[in-house]
Parts: C-alpha cells; sequence; structure tokens
C-alpha cells in the first residue's frame, strides 16, 4: 500500500468498538412470553407487580408460637404449648395463635396472626397428637419478612441485562408472564480460505477444520443474536463477492479469515476496492489484523483467520458492540509475570489458581486449545509489563 489510507488504522480496543457500536441499527423493543425470552436483553426495567415473599413466612419446619411464652423453657424444664392447627404453603392458617397455644409450620407457609417465632421440629418433643414441649425458646429470626426479597413497584431487573436462567426465574417471581426484550440483531456469518474443511470430511495435508465459524456461531447465539450462517468461501474473489450479497437483508456481517497482509487476504481487497473500510488494523495481541468495514450499508467486521485470534477479538471487541456490555473483568494477583507489548495492549492466556492468575505459557495464535484450558485473558495494557506479585485485569473466557 504506498499511498497514505483514507481510514484508521492501528485503532485501539475501544475504539474499535466504538466505530462498530455505531454502525449497527437501533434496535426497537419486543414483548415476548418468558419461555421465549432466555438469553434475550431486556429493553425496558422490570418493576415487581408483586411482593416476595407475598407474607411473612416461616424458613424451616417446625411449630409457630408466641415467644413470650416460651421465654422460661431450659433442659429439665419444658415448655407445654398446645396445638391448635397448621400452616403450609398455599394453605395458611386461618386462626390466631393465642396464649399457651402454636400451629405446626412448614418451610414458606405464612406464619399465622399471633405468632412471633419458630421453634425448629428438631427442637420439639411431640406427642404426635395436640401438644408439644420446648426445651428452649423459639426464635424470632427463623422468619423470612414480607417483601425481603422485593416488594412491589420496586425496580429489580434493569434495561440492558442480558436475561440469564436466574434473571429469567427473577423476572418470573416478580410476576412477568410477558417481557420487553430488544429485538434479535441478524447476523450472517461465514469463514474463508482454501484450507479450510467442514468437520468430518477428510484432511490433506495443511487443511484445518472449520472451528472459527463453528466457534463464532457460537459466540453470537451467545450475544442474543439470529445468525444466517452462509458457510465457508474459497478465496475467491467472485464467491467471497456473491456471499457477500448473500448476507443482505442482515444487520451485520462476521467474517474469520483474509483481513491480513498477505496475497490472498481477499476480503481485505475486496473491501478497500469495492466496499469501505472503516478501520484496519487493532492495537492488540491477539488480533491485530481485524477490520471494520461495509458492503452496500451492510456493516462488516474482518476477524483474523488464526483461532484464537478470531475468537478473541470477538469477545474482545464484537460481543460487546453487539450487546452493549462490556466485558466482564476481575482484580487478581499475578502468579507470573506477564510481558508488556510497546505499541498494544496484550491479552494474554492465563489461569486462575487460588485467587492469583499465572501464565498459560503457549500464547501462540494458532494454540486453540489454550483458550479452553487457561479460561482467563490477563490484559496487559500497551508498554506497562506486569511483575510477579502485581494486581493485574483478567477477562473470563
Amino acid at each position: 500500500m504506498t499511498e497514505r489510507p483514507s481510514f484508521p488504522m492501528n485503532v485501539t480496543v475501544e475504539q474499535a468498538r466504538q466505530m462498530l457500536a455505531d454502525l449497527l441499527p437501533v434496535r426497537s423493543a419486543e414483548q415476548v412470553p418468558v419461555q421465549q425470552a432466555a438469553g434475550r436483553y431486556l429493553a425496558a426495567d422490570l418493576p415487581a407487580l408483586v411482593s416476595h415473599p407475598s407474607a411473612t413466612e416461616s424458613a424451616l419446619d417446625g411449630i409457630a408460637c408466641r415467644e413470650a411464652d416460651t421465654l422460661d423453657a431450659a433442659p429439665g424444664r419444658p415448655v407445654r404449648l398446645q396445638v391448635v392447627g397448621e400452616s403450609r404453603a398455599g394453605v395458611p392458617f386461618s386462626g390466631s395463635v393465642e396464649t399457651g397455644c402454636c400451629v405446626r409450620i412448614y418451610t414458606g407457609a405464612p406464619l399465622p396472626p399471633g405468632a412471633d417465632a419458630i421453634c425448629p421440629v428438631e427442637q420439639l418433643q411431640d406427642d404426635g397428637l395436640d401438644a408439644v414441649w420446648l426445651q428452649r425458646p423459639a426464635s424470632p429470626g427463623d422468619v423470612r419478612p414480607e417483601g425481603g426479597d422485593f416488594r412491589a413497584g420496586e425496580v429489580v431487573l434493569r434495561a440492558g441485562q442480558r436475561l440469564t436462567p436466574s434473571r429469567l426465574a427473577l423476572a418470573v417471581s416478580l410476576g412477568h408472564a410477558l417481557v420487553p426484550v430488544r429485538a434479535q440483531l441478524r447476523a450472517a456469518l461465514f469463514s474463508t480460505g482454501d484450507e479450510v474443511r467442514e468437520p468430518g470430511e477428510p484432511l490433506a495435508p495443511g487443511q484445518v477444520y472449520d472451528s472459527n465459524r463453528h466457534g463464532l456461531a457460537a459466540m453470537l447465539h451467545e450475544a442474543g443474536c439470529e445468525v444466517l450462517d452462509l458457510g465457508h468461501a474459497p478465496d475467491s474473489l467472485e464467491v467471497l463477492s456473491a456471499r457477500i450479497e448473500a448476507a443482505g437483508g442482515a444487520d451485520v456481517l462476521i467474517t474469520s479469515g483474509g483481513v491480513s497482509m498477505g496475497k490472498y487476504d481477499f476480503m481485505r481487497d475486496l473491501l478497500l476496492e469495492h466496499g469501505r473500510v472503516s478501520f484496519w488494523k487493532v492495537r492488540m495481541r491477539p488480533g491485530g489484523p481485524a477490520l471494520l468495514g461495509g458492503w452496500r450499508g451492510l456493516p462488516v467486521f474482518g476477524l483474523p483467520g488464526n483461532p484464537v485470534s478470531s475468537l478473541v477479538v470477538f469477545q474482545v471487541i464484537v460481543r460487546p458492540a453487539l450487546t452493549g456490555e462490556l466485558p466482564f473483568t476481575l482484580r487478581l494477583r499475578a502468579a507470573t509475570p506477564f510481558r508488556a507489548l510497546a505499541d498494544r495492549a496484550a491479552y494474554w492466556r492465563g489461569v486462575i489458581e487460588g485467587g492469583t492468575v499465572r501464565d498459560y505459557g503457549q500464547q501462540g495464535s494458532g494454540v486453540l486449545r489454550s483458550l479452553s484450558e487457561a479460561g482467563a485473558l490477563v490484559i496487559v495494557p500497551e508498554g506497562q509489563a506486569v511483575a510477579a506479585g502485581d494486581e493485574v485485569e483478567v477477562m473470563l473466557f
């Protein structure tokens, strides 16, 4: 490339995220049944429609009684209480607990009027009929107060949060049968390269299975996208052009391979000559050759072909732009040194052990097993080496 490019080169990770996010369409909101909302992103805050618990309830099995009636109970000097009924989840006791009386109660059952304490079944002497004896005072602490989890009207889930299994269960507990979610982005995807083959096909020397496309499809699904899998394209300008055209109607196209400096990096050439390039190359390792461009209004993000680079760039740049969520990180002590690069941020694979993180060792972009075995990326800012004992930022992978 002899002329100065008309687009930014060697942008930062933060710039790359924002530039991709700026090209994506604003997503409308839609109401979907909770049964169909797993993995979707909330488009609005979710308030509680009910309180939980809906009444003060028992945290264990035993009896509900008046604490004052049990204060004199002691080993060898039991206090006798008359059993006047029971309270169980969904079928509360209909009366009131008077002096000298108690009600058999079960976990999750409403505390009857008049009762203010619980004695667990393990501490009772029970004749199995209409009386129990207590060897120690009952506890007022073994209850779950009304609204102790959340109260009606309280905003519990926030717009932008992904409905994980625990959040989905919470949304139901809040009383919602329908939830407002962002419309899914439609992401087209294909991989490139003459050496790439489908799983199950025989491999000739120098060929590889299409791990990138299958891994990226899973990551796109996890990011809440509807995925249009366009398969694999060989290193041919004509085939690549046709494959890009087939992505029409998608909100974004994700590709892997063909964006570096080589003679056969045709995705780069196509976008340079016939499309649009927003930036080329990111100041990060692995994954530096990433490219953002466009084709007739369709945003195109070209990931590197090396497997580790492809998946790391997606996790660090593409996923946050698609979801609006920054990657979750934590601070840990480094058990080993992590070297810095002078001109780019490094995302070294690390292994978390006992509250510290150590260098995985093999950091090559083709060592795909490293992402599975390491499970973390240690973020080393450009020019800032990390010594053993230093605190580092770690991204789970």
